[in-house]
């Protein structure tokens, strides 16, 4: 029964993630007094997810340390420096500035491992740079934040470190410890039973966080229709460079698919809770927005890559 409620949600998750965002706006005074239950979700959320991940993946570091580097800068280094370059030129709105940089700076997404298995990428290499990619989230985040905001702004930097590592790291740790313990068989049986309470909890906080949001999109301007296409265009961007650089740095199928998804996917979860208590309103508009595309982008790639696979490596097809 979960099983198959998992399959639909999986499904339906393009659908049901705008979905979410329009009813939290609708619902925007409920929403609010519920806000205080998004770091909880977001840390179930991640521990269910984790369930499936195990310390082998830290052993590809030895086989693949340049792929996992250059994936790690790009997330953190070339996709910060491209979106704060694009909104300081299309918007001259400093906390959107933030909002950009911070869609960008999270950590790559744990449902990149799925799309990876589907398109049959590395597995212990999307492994290993989700661990080392949550693990460094704690440091690397805040202090690219910290880099854009300069002093116009002050931010809690050791209060988000703390949020990050109890949110993502900490429940992370603890899914991979039980699922080393029971050597893997915690996600046959708890991991499948919480899948689908997962994909809601994801539900639940755009769908809570969204109300953060809903004096701008109940009121939509011209400047938000431009907010929602650039971040589109940030996105899908992520996913072109992607490929791009591993059609002409990796000759492996397998490993190019690996980064496209973990490079192009993002925890935007983790961004929104953020966003949302430390920022502005303006501020989780870019990174609320981000969910609207996420699995859209990742479900049109993994068919681009299909096309990809037979044009030049139809000896894998």
């Amino acid at each position: 029964m979960l099983a198959t409620v998992n399959q639909y949600l999986q499904k339906l998750m393009p659908i049901l993630t705008p979905l979410s965002l329009i009813i939290g706006v609708f619902l925007e005074d409920i929403g609010r007094q519920l806000l205080f239950l998004v770091p909880w979700l977001f840390a179930f959320m991640t521990f269910a997810g984790s369930l499936s991940m195990n310390f082998q993946g830290f052993r590809e570091v030895k086989k693949y340390p340049w792929v996992i580097l250059m994936t790690i800068a790009f997330l953190h280094i070339l996709m910060p420096i491209w979106a704060y370059f694009v909104s300081t030129f299309l918007f001259d709105d400093h906390l959107l500035t933030i909002g950009f940089v911070l869609s960008v700076a999270v950590p790559t997404g744990v449902t990149s491992f799925i799309w990876t298995s589907i398109c049959r990428g590395n597995l212990p290499l999307c492994l290993s740079i989700i661990l080392i990619d949550t693990f460094l989230s704690p440091i690397v985040m805040p202090g690219l934040v910290q880099i854009v905001i300069g002093e116009k702004i002050q931010i809690e930097t050791l209060s988000i470190m703390m949020d990050l590592l109890w949110m993502i790291v900490l429940p992370s740790i603890v899914a991979v410890l039980l699922n080393e313990w029971t050597k893997g068989e915690i996600n046959k049986t708890l991991g499948k039973t919480l899948a689908p309470f997962q994909k809601i909890s994801l539900f639940l906080i755009v769908m809570l966080n969204s109300s953060a949001i809903a004096p701008f999109l109940k009121n939509i301007t011209w400047e938000v229709f431009w907010i929602i296409v650039v971040v589109l265009v940030l996105a899908l961007s992520g996913y072109v460079m992607c490929l791009i650089f591993g059609h002409f740095l990796f000759k492996d199928m397998a490993i190019i698919t690996t980064v496209v998804f973990t490079g192009g996917m993002r925890n935007i979860a983790v961004g929104v809770v953020v966003a949302s208590t430390y920022f502005p309103p303006k501020v989780v508009m870019p990174v609320v927005f981000g969910m609207l595309f996420q699995q859209i982008l990742a479900s049109q790639f993994s068919r681009i890559l299909g096309k990809y696979e037979r044009k030049f490596h139809p000896e894998i097809s």
